[in-house]
């Protein structure tokens, strides 16, 4: 698993338009669970940038900074044990605050993404909170790049279809995103 600043050198404009589908994607939202990594860094910044006050909800301490610069909005942080690859919290602090809430959308990341495995991250302790956000939440969006697609890690966290949008990149060959559709959610290649 790479971190934060390895990501950020690699499809950075692709990256960011998919940040810019999946906020705006947000609609009526007023609760978000924001992921951590650098792509749901950039959404922090775009929603950052948005008028309407929103609450955002993140494990990550790079999302709830981008997020508490903007008075308009309010950023909540969750607890726990802080991972050096990525700056985020996990572990049964953070787990333990997500199940007691409820969440409009949640905008989350992973390291792979298959039909059969569903959505999949190499560590246990991300895993746990990713699905408590997944449990936590009324809608999910998944963003990646293509490169996630067709790849499975060590610890499952949702399937595809609890996901009512994919929101990737161009990249992804079309009959790839049709086989995805075809379990439910919305595939928006930017």
């Amino acid at each position: 698993e790479t971190g934060i600043s390895h990501r950020s050198q690699f499809r950075r404009a692709e990256k960011r338009r998919i940040a810019r589908a999946a906020v705006d994607a947000i609609g009526a939202a007023q609760t978000i669970f924001l992921d951590e990594g650098y792509t749901p860094l950039l959404v922090a910044e775009e929603i950052a940038r948005l008028p309407q006050s929103l609450t955002v909800v993140t494990a990550s301490l790079a999302n709830a900074a981008a997020i508490a610069q903007a008075p308009q909005h309010s950023a909540l942080l969750l607890g726990g044990r802080v991972r050096t690859r990525t700056l985020a919290t996990v572990d049964h602090w953070a787990t333990q605050m997500l199940s007691n809430m409820n969440v409009d959308l949640a905008i989350l990341g992973a390291n792979g993404i298959t039909e059969e495995r569903g959505l999949t991250t190499p560590d246990p302790a991300v895993a746990e909170v990713k699905r408590s956000a997944v449990a936590s939440s009324r809608r999910r969006i998944f963003i990646g790049i293509y490169t996630k697609f067709g790849i499975t890690n060590f610890c499952s966290f949702a399937r595809v279809q609890d996901f009512e949008l994919l929101v990737t990149e161009e990249a992804l060959p079309i009959r790839q995103a049709h086989r995805f559709a075809l379990l439910g959610p919305q595939v928006k290649r930017v």
